[in-house]
């Protein structure tokens, strides 16, 4: 796996089994992607957000649309036709394909893109070594890979079986690390040049409970900067391995 000592994450010295972590972050997850994207050629692969997005669009916190604004062009790919079809309804170009595919990402025959987002999606697939290695299909011979996914180490993985339970969403296959996300990337042709850590916002409570959590989760977030290994997800971007050598 490629080391990216310039951001603190490469192997311990004689030491296989214990890695470096990275140390950057929190940040906010979203805001992180907007800038990956701004004036550059975009394709956003899981735009759909599982059939939330006409909410999420009235509310003003869809992704999709905020990388609409933010990009110079952008394409959205999702295996939920219905949801690809709604956004062509609107405006968006949109293609229904099963993103675990390198062909059927090839057939597409869109533009290379320079910068590709893959949020949240990874955790969630059968395949997600095809995945990658179809994501080469998307961009250019030195265009950007951004992926982002829910951190193994995140603090509430170690809290909540102290009562018996697991939080994981339903659909979710998977669980990454810095080190498995990074084996992944480079075994699928990626070469990786940094990663930092990302903190979701505080739920929207109203009353006294939401200023309670909002208060815990300021503090969380400020104590995350001493130590942001224990942080909600990773973002971990990656340009072709044949680019980097080059």
């Amino acid at each position: 796996m490629p080391t990216v000592s310039e951001h603190g994450w490469e192997p311990l010295s004689g030491a296989r089994w214990r890695q470096r972590l990275p140390r950057r972050g929190p940040y906010d997850r979203e805001q992180m992607l907007l800038e990956f994207a701004r004036g550059k050629r975009v394709v956003h692969v899981g735009f759909v957000d599982e059939h939330r997005l006409e909410a999420k669009r009235e509310g003003g916190t869809w992704l999709h649309a905020r990388l609409a604004e933010a990009a110079s062009s952008l394409v959205g790919l999702d295996v939920e036709e219905e949801g690809v079809r709604w956004a062509a309804e609107h405006g968006f170009e949109a293609h229904a394909v099963d993103a675990q595919s390198p062909e059927a990402v090839a057939g597409l025959g869109l533009q290379p893109a320079e910068v590709v987002v893959a949020g949240e999606i990874v955790e969630h697939l059968d395949a997600p070594g095809p995945f990658l290695r179809a994501m080469r299909e998307l961009v250019t011979p030195e265009g950007l890979l951004v992926v982002t996914t829910p951190n193994a180490y995140r603090l509430l993985n170690f809290i909540a079986p102290v009562a018996g339970v697991e939080l994981v969403h339903p659909d979710h296959t998977a669980w990454h690390s810095p080190h498995t996300l990074g084996t992944l990337l480079a075994r699928s042709g990626w070469a990786i040049e940094g990663a930092a850590y990302y903190q979701n916002p505080a739920p929207r409570l109203d009353g006294v409970l939401g200023a309670l959590v909002r208060g815990g989760r300021a503090l969380f977030v400020r104590a995350g900067r001493l130590a942001p290994y224990w942080s909600d997800g990773l973002v971990v971007w990656a340009r072709p391995a044949d680019a980097a050598r080059g």
